[in-house]
């Protein structure tokens, strides 16, 4: 009976911990996935991802105890070049048909002052999975209709290759830093 009792005490526990953060939807008509890389060394391509979904959970009482993940589609990339656009979803870059997703999911989340916080998560592009830490603002407000919003802007640069994206294209050609800068408004 004494273990009965502590495994429900500890069940309890935890879904107490579990229901202090607050669950956001990230809404996708506000919120941008932008990157930029360089081209041949002289000009810098701008482009963005238009399908960006997820969940943040939020604890502002307990930041260390939020999350965040988020779904990118590949397939969604527009460099406002239909060509461009055609080669990246291809297998020499994104190869959207086998790898239709980019992921991140937190492993950490921390208050580092004021609205400045840092998520430390997992990345997978194609096939690789590498930790990242991506520094953002945070900010919390309502809609029109009343309703509870957060709003984060946040930017981390990541090296393609790492993530095998356009292997076999010359560094001198496309730049190995990528530029990621995220603007994400969530709804409770």
């Amino acid at each position: 009976m004494k273990k009965l009792f502590l495994l429900l005490a500890s069940t309890l526990a935890f879904t107490s911990l579990a229901f202090s953060a607050d669950t956001y939807a990230i809404d996708p008509a506000h919120t941008s996935a932008n990157f930029s890389v360089k081209h041949l060394g002289l000009s810098t391509v701008r482009g963005r991802f238009a399908t960006v979904n997820g969940t943040i959970l939020f604890d502002e009482k307990a930041p260390e105890k939020s999350s965040v993940t988020v779904v990118i589609k590949t397939a969604s990339i527009n460099t406002d070049v239909a060509m461009r656009d055609k080669d990246l979803n291809s297998p020499r870059y994104f190869d959207s048909a086998t790898y239709p997703d980019i992921k991140f999911t937190s492993t950490s989340v921390r208050k580092v002052g004021g609205d400045q916080y840092v998520a430390v998560g997992n990345l997978t592009i194609r096939d690789v999975t590498k930790q990242v830490e991506i520094p953002f603002t945070l900010a919390q407000g309502k809609s029109p209709k009343g309703d509870p919003r957060l709003g984060a802007e946040g930017s981390l640069t990541i090296n393609r290759l790492d993530y095998k994206v356009g292997s076999t294209i010359p560094s001198a050609a496309v730049g190995t830093d990528i530029k990621i800068d995220l603007s994400v408004e969530a709804q409770k």
